[in-house]
């Protein structure tokens, strides 16, 4: 197998309180591979947006190294593109120019006016929001909202892509849309995804890996499911595998069995 995207060694994160030192993360070891879906799921204090800001380059470990291509994570950069929950469309620009920015930003200096705006369509085009590029955010739904982020996200040709429970707010319906259309995206351009959930069944569906955290505070990776599940996808005929229902079933048990009963 080839040398990981990202590698995370011996990786921990303190915050300093009015209370204290609080550990948020301890002993943290990771590697991920191009072309790799990995989840981060746990219970809420866990330290899973924790881990992932580490990833991003947003805080820096007080322990152990975080590195992308076998450099030192220093800071943000647009290798490692984040898509939160909340979709963070600037509300005075249309679709397009929200991920215009983006493109600009990262590709300004090597390609043509046109060239950028082609970027920026096709980006646009994959998520089937080119409907609505002259749109503002206020006049779209909250799932068209998350398309134009993932969008803008995909548009930097990041080599990994961070989510932080991107479909948390949305309704049920719209979350599978997004979900079935995240795979879509995935299976046009390989990415490497490293996504934060509370949803199980998501977990599941979308991963490759589901990476388990035990419970804060000095929270750290329990256990690792591996998730042999053929691509691509498809969420019906999952619904009746007996393999999704035992993987899905192994993350309950380490969520609700192992970590409750240390917890009490």
């Amino acid at each position: 197998m080839n040398a990981p995207i990202v590698k995370i060694e011996q990786a921990g994160m303190a915050f300093d309180t009015n209370k204290g030192r609080f550990v948020a993360l301890r002993d943290i070891d990771l590697n991920i591979h191009k072309g790799e879906f990995v989840s981060l799921i746990g219970h809420s204090g866990c330290g899973k947006s924790t881990l992932l800001n580490l990833i991003a380059g947003l805080n820096l470990p007080t322990a152990g190294v975080c590195l992308c291509n076998g450099r030192e994570i220093a800071g943000p950069g647009p290798e490692r593109a984040v898509v939160f929950q909340n979709h963070s469309l600037l509300p005075w620009m249309t679709c397009f120019e929200n991920v215009y920015l983006a493109v600009e930003r990262v590709f300004a200096a090597k390609e043509s006016r046109s060239e950028l705006r082609a970027r920026t369509r096709a980006a646009l085009e994959m998520v089937h929001m080119d409907h609505a590029m002259n749109k503002y955010p206020h006049e779209i739904s909250g799932g068209m909202k998350q398309r134009v982020g993932i969008a803008r996200a995909f548009s930097m040709e990041p080599q990994v892509l961070l989510m932080d429970e991107p479909f948390g707010a949305l309704d049920a319906l719209t979350r599978a849309s997004l979900q079935d259309e995240l795979m879509g995206v995935m299976a046009k351009t390989g990415a490497t995804v490293v996504m934060v959930t509370h949803d199980v069944d998501e977990a599941v569906l979308l991963s490759d890996r589901v990476v388990m955290m035990t419970n804060g505070p000095a929270a750290t990776i329990g256990e690792i499911l591996e998730v042999r599940l053929d691509k691509p996808r498809d969420r019906l005929k999952l619904a009746h595998d007996s393999r999704f229902a035992a993987y899905r079933a192994a993350i309950l048990e380490f969520l609700y069995q192992k970590q409750m009963k240390k917890a009490a």
